[in-house]
């Protein structure tokens, strides 16, 4: 008998009885491959974990799904031939890049390794991050940058900043197409710094994670200010203070488990809609409690993350810059299984009122949803712009027109539920009607004017309240009450087409799917996506 090349079977046999030798190119590529995977050497990978830090591979296989890394680029070195670069024939050039899968869903990823020369940008590095956002924008899939680097690679001169600026080049370039997502796991300084600012979202670490122009060395020698690393650019400052970090974890792990999180929000692309997902929770599910909004004073404080908590698909609630600017709330919902946005007055903090900060926090989000095709729920509850020579000499008049830019370009559905208050131009800013909210609801109790009926009153009727003399609050409480059935009700409002309808506190989660179901196809992202870039503000 004869196989399928035509020779003899027998031959065959005796074939399989010879001992196989792997071929040498074979155990040459095996022995190359082995040495790049490794990592940099011993000493610098145990230093690693003493500062209870992860190398770059294993960070990796922490965030993606089990065995779906498919890497790229493995053998780049650098070109550099002073100061022995070349010499040390560093496999990777400090960095790790390719595609792998989050929840089945594909991203691509680079991971710096401090290992390997502090995990510093030379050119080659730089060209290997710059090729797999090239890919990623090819490819239409998010890109995720761990980052762990003691900055540009001084050995390789001005090359090094060249490649820094092929990477902000790209980030311009991705930004409103593809979801860019920036994890900072050690030091990110000087130039380095700049290219997470041009992402959507950064994570940072407590304890861990540094961000800073300039190093708290340089900071003393220059103004004679002594601070250390953590206050200068840890993660509490800038989570809290800066607002240039969206998130912070306690460890490494939870940081991996808050971007595979905030990924299942995301759409792939700007020309893809969010993954809808089956929910248990009916649509029709009345909330009762939210009664109790009508019940609180309008002066009164109360957080606006439980009247979200109650709307939401399961009562979770995403929420985004958690820690900056806290009188107004921002993050992701599913309502009816959509991933929905919500921007929030937040009553418990500043009254609610909008600052230059919240201005800024509220429009970058906003033109991020824009960006990739998820509505917008906006909650109102506020009595204004935060007064004082602070906020004016800072610029809320600048900070604040982005808010009211952001919401007349959105061109996704835009439901606004005003909760309790609502005064003066912040009305305006807030998704209202004539910014062209396309479903705009109010509660019973709530209240919308100019300003609050009782400083209204206070000036249209100073005359009066003066000469009432000792019945002075009793007439000012007289005027106010017919003052706000007049010029503040939500029926008067409603009458003029300001608001589309009054809503019962237990139907708003009902009314609300409704409202966004009807527009769920008013926007096609394959034919009418802005394509705009999600400039920082």
């Amino acid at each position: 008998m004869m196989d399928m090349l035509g020779r003899p079977e027998n031959d065959i046999q005796q074939e399989k009885k010879k001992e196989r030798k792997t071929p040498e190119n074979i155990l040459k590529f095996k022995k190359i491959y082995e040495d790049a995977l490794k990592g940099g050497p011993e000493d610098r990978i145990k230093a690693q974990k003493a500062k209870g830090k992860f190398t770059a591979r294993e960070r990796i296989n922490y965030l993606l799904d089990e065995d779906s890394f498919f890497e790229i680029r493995t053998l780049v070195e650098s070109n550099c031939t002073d100061f022995g670069i070349k010499d040390k024939h560093i496999k990777g050039d400090g960095v790790i890049t390719g595609f792998g899968r989050i929840n089945g869903r594909e991203v691509a990823i680079f991971s710096q390794d401090f290992t390997q020369l502090g995990g510093s940008l030379g050119l080659a590095h730089a060209k290997k991050i710059a090729y797999i956002m090239d890919l990623a924008m090819e490819a239409k899939v998010p890109v995720i940058g761990l980052l762990d680097s003691g900055g540009a690679r001084i050995q390789e001169g001005v090359e090094s900043l060249d490649g820094y600026g092929e990477i902000f080049y790209r980030n311009v370039k991705a930004s409103g197409i593809i979801p860019q997502i920036s994890v900072i796991l050690g030091p990110c300084a000087g130039g380095a710094v700049y290219s997470p600012a041009l992402t959507d979202f950064i994570f940072m670490v407590e304890d861990l994670s540094h961000m800073f122009v300039t190093g708290p060395s340089v900071v003393k020698s220059a103004t004679g200010e002594e601070v250390d690393f953590d206050t200068l650019g840890g993660a509490k400052a800038h989570s809290e203070k800066s607002g240039v970090c969206h998130f912070v974890a306690k460890s490494e792990q939870d940081c991996f488990r808050q971007v595979r999180e905030l990924l299942d929000y995301l759409p792939q692309n700007c020309y893809n809609k969010p993954q809808v997902n089956m929910t248990e929770d009916p649509a029709n599910r009345k909330v009762k409690v939210l009664e109790s909004v009508c019940e609180i004073d309008a002066k009164k404080a109360f957080r606006v993350q439980h009247v979200i908590w109650r709307l939401a698909d399961n009562y979770e609630f995403f929420e985004v810059h958690q820690n900056y600017a806290k009188n107004i709330t921002v993050g992701f919902i599913r309502m009816g299984g959509e991933v929905t946005g919500v921007i929030a007055n937040n009553p418990a903090y500043l009254g609610g009122a909008l600052d230059i900060n919240a201005s800024d926090k509220a429009a970058r989000f906003i033109r991020f949803l824009n960006a990739f095709n998820i509505p917008i729920l906006t909650l109102v509850d506020l009595g204004g712009y935060l007064p004082g020579v602070e906020q004016e000499h800072g610029g809320i008049i600048r900070h604040g027109a982005k808010l009211l830019y952001a919401y007349a370009e959105a061109t996704v559905p835009k439901v606004t539920l005003v909760l309790r208050k609502a005064y003066g131009g912040a009305y305006i800013a807030m998704g209202s009607k004539y910014l062209r909210g396309d479903f705009n609801f109010a509660f019973p109790c709530a209240e919308i004017a100019v300003m609050g009926p009782r400083g209204a009153v206070e000036i249209l009727y100073s005359k009066e309240i003066k000469a009432a003399g000792d019945k002075a609050e009793e007439l000012k409480e007289k005027l106010t009450r017919e003052y706000s059935e007049k010029f503040a009700s939500p029926y008067q409002t409603a009458s003029t087409g300001s608001i589309d309808e009054v809503i019962e506190p237990g139907e708003a989660r009902e009314k609300i799917i409704r409202a966004l179901r009807i527009l769920k196809n008013r926007r096609d992202p394959q034919n009418d996506n802005p394509k705009k870039g999600n400039i920082p503000l």
